[in-house]
């Protein structure tokens, strides 16, 4: 339905509970004023949907401009696992750029749920759209079709509305569990565009949380200004450690820093991906599902991270894991990083398809999995050295992961311990990336390695300052997102 109409702002709710009762809420106030702000707070909620997600800032937003401004542009599907914002992401976009939108969740319209049933005629579909919204489609208005893969043959339409009205602009989104097992649909390959949508950079959380003028030194590498502020940034890095990127957590923690109610909100985006894997995956497949899902964090814990199925069973095979992980894979849960053999270009010739570590999609997710506190990632604790490692792993890949025209790999030698956490090939050059939790600048493996290919400048991230070598520059691993 259209989103244009405004509903009344939660500030005009508590005026005019004033004006009806002020000697009430004047007491009321006097005696618990925390209930009062709790009353704004849950009203905000009810108006926006969420805490605060109007303030944030995503950077993705960009290519949706770019793709609004393509002269032949098509219908866009937006991709991403459930609950990193892409309806957010779509209506925020669509208020800004367009006139008007028309919103229609296939989830929970019945009326236009069969709106492709009959036939593929756009100019039908768009006059049935008119007559149940009363806004007419137009090259001015954009249409969102959330939770497409709801809608019998609805992913399929999206190539009649390139092939029979172009101008008509379109952004199709919902979660890849449903559109990667909805089978009953052809493709439309080559008639549709792409955007992954992942959870907040680190980048998009400082700004989130308030600290947006060390985001701008950051983007221009002001290492000097930015000296005396160190460890305030590294504890900002802490903090979205235990955060994380997922928007509804990020907005909720920006505005009432509770770790408490964090990991609340954490745990239950977690059980709800739980009970998608036994609402949408093969039955036969679902406890192969939560085995990988649930080892995960123990993987990540070993020195050595390669994937090992018999880690998650004795004398399992890859074979009979190959469906399930395939599938946390399409949803959008899993990254998987492959081992090349050799760092030359493109490292996708040189993949080693027997050998990966496998990450989870959002690292503040990881450490509620491991039921992590908030004392033990922000103020440190020695019990958790031996995980600091797979966090900061799981950090750096998760920026990684947001670099365009990037190809992520690691290199580990074949007869020995020697092992590069990342080998990232970015356009034409390839980087070898070391990551180090703190600031033990030991670097025996990517000194050998970098000697080993002489045409080669190693990268390290550690919570050590920017310094440049012959060989090697040190970055601090809060700078990440500026670089590549």
């Amino acid at each position: 339905m259209c989103n244009n109409k405004q509903k009344r702002d939660p500030q005009h709710f508590l005026v005019a509970l004033f004006v009806r009762t002020p000697h009430f809420l004047v007491a009321l106030f006097v005696r618990t004023p925390h209930f009062l702000v709790a009353l704004y707070k849950k009203s905000v909620y009810l108006h926006t949907g969420t805490k605060n997600f109007h303030s944030m800032n995503r950077h993705i937003i960009n290519d949706l401009y770019n793709w609004k401004n393509k002269k032949r542009r098509k219908p866009l599907i937006l991709r991403g696992a459930r609950q990193v914002g892409k309806t957010w992401l779509m209506t925020a976009f669509a208020k800004q750029a367009f006139e008007k939108h028309i919103y229609i969740n296939f989830e929970n319209n019945e009326q236009l749920k069969n709106l492709f049933v009959k036939d593929f005629d756009i100019k039908r579909i768009l006059l049935d759209i008119y007559l149940a919204t009363g806004v007419r489609p137009s090259e001015d208005t954009l249409l969102l079709f959330d939770e497409i893969q709801e809608a019998p043959r609805g992913v399929t339409a999206l190539k009649y509305f390139y092939e029979q009205m172009p101008q008509q602009p379109v952004i199709a989104a919902g979660s890849l569990l449903g559109i990667s097992m909805h089978t009953n649909d052809s493709f439309p390959v080559g008639k549709v565009d792409f955007l992954t949508v992942y959870p907040l950079s680190f980048f998009e959380f400082m700004e989130a949380v308030g600290e947006v003028r060390f985001v701008e030194l950051l983007q221009q590498k002001n290492w000097e200004q930015l000296s005396p502020f160190t460890s305030h940034i590294e504890d900002i890095l802490r903090h979205y450690y235990y955060v994380g990127g997922m928007p509804e957590v990020v907005a909720n923690y920006a505005e009432d820093r509770d770790p408490i109610e964090v990991r609340e909100l954490q745990k239950d985006i977690l059980d709800a991906y739980d009970r998608d894997f036994s609402k949408h995956a093969p039955v036969n497949e679902v406890p192969r599902l939560r085995m990988i899902w649930n080892s995960i964090i123990g993987q990540l814990s070993k020195e050595n991270k390669k994937f090992i199925y018999g880690f998650i069973k004795e004398g399992a095979r890859a074979k009979d894991f190959e469906i399930a992980l395939e599938w946390l894979q399409d949803a959008g849960l899993v990254y998987k990083v492959h081992r090349a053999k050799k760092a030359a270009i493109p490292l996708t010739a040189y993949q080693d398809f027997s050998a990966f570590k496998l990450f989870m999609l959002d690292v503040g997710l990881l450490g509620a999995m491991g039921n992590l506190s908030s004392k033990t990632l922000i103020d440190g604790n020695s019990i958790f050295t031996d995980f600091k490692g797979a966090m900061t792993e799981q950090y750096v890949l998760q920026q990684l992961k947001l670099k365009k025209n990037s190809s992520i790999f690691y290199w580990s030698a074949e007869n020995s311990s020697g092992e590069i956490d990342f080998l990232v090939q970015s356009n034409d050059s390839i980087y070898p990336i070391e990551v180090k939790s703190e600031e033990n600048l030991q670097s025996k493996s990517l000194r050998a390695f970098v000697q080993k290919n002489s045409y080669l400048h190693g990268l390290r991230f550690s919570m050590s300052g920017y310094r440049e070598q012959d060989w090697m520059t040190n970055y601090p691993l809060y700078s990440l997102d500026s670089l590549f």
